[in-house]
């Protein structure tokens, strides 16, 4: 195999699964691919922008031997592709848990825990705000879900507990994906710029980075349902 496609590979492999699945009766998550679609946009929009920042930085790089070297600006299409690929997946195991459990919705807890990670995001980000990738995330992520709770009558349709059971299951292969590109490696993290502590191969930060990204394509998803459905 070419190792200039592993990280595309990587991509391909981590969507078959849900795309595939996607046609499942009970779910039937096609057809909700007008709302997903252009609730993806904003996003990844922003995810694009910061990458191109973070790499420009030095926060990261990635591995010129597993990337098929075409760029948008200094990313690799297949990092530009990772911030449609990834929400796509996690919004259907969403989308599954919702489809599975309709029960689980309004449960006060989640809604604390939540916010309790938000509090906490944002004083560790303030602590390590000198770290790039540290400071960023956690502020960032802390600061959209107070936010939500701020205006929780425009972000009604949002539910915490389906959320965090949903990342919770997603986390398995986003853990999985990104072992395998920390771990070839595929992206090499500058550990000047985040606390230095890793899951195997894979900067903590991950998983608020991730949390963020996939949080805002759910509220947006839910939100773009919820204006259809007053149309």
């Amino acid at each position: 195999m070419n190792p200039h496609y592993t990280y595309f590979l990587i991509l391909a492999a981590s969507l078959a699964g849900p795309l595939a699945l996607s046609f499942d009766k009970k779910v039937a998550f096609y057809k909700n691919w007008k709302y997903l679609f252009p609730s993806m946009f904003i996003p990844a929009l922003l995810y694009i922008f910061w990458d191109i920042y973070f790499t420009s930085e030095g926060v990261w790089r990635f591995n010129e031997e597993y990337i098929t070297g075409i760029k948008l600006n200094n990313l690799p299409i297949e990092e530009v592709l990772f911030f449609f690929i990834v929400p796509y997946c996690c919004v259907f195991i969403y989308a599954c848990v919702r489809s599975y459990f309709p029960n689980l919705v309004n449960k006060k807890m989640a809604d604390r825990i939540l916010q309790i990670i938000a509090v906490m995001l944002l004083i560790a980000g303030i602590i390590y705000f000198d770290k790039l990738y540290t400071g960023w995330t956690f502020i960032i992520t802390g600061f959209f879900i107070l936010t939500l709770y701020l205006f929780r009558e425009f972000f009604k349709g949002f539910d915490a507990v389906s959320f965090l059971i949903s990342y919770a299951i997603c986390l398995i292969p986003f853990l999985v994906v990104n072992g395998f590109l920390t771990a070839i490696p595929v992206v090499l993290y500058n550990d000047a710029e985040n606390l230095g502590i890793r899951i195997h191969t894979i900067p903590f930060e991950d998983v608020f980075y991730g949390m963020l990204l996939i949080l805002m394509n759910i509220v947006i998803y839910e939100k773009a349902k919820e204006l259809s459905s007053k149309g």
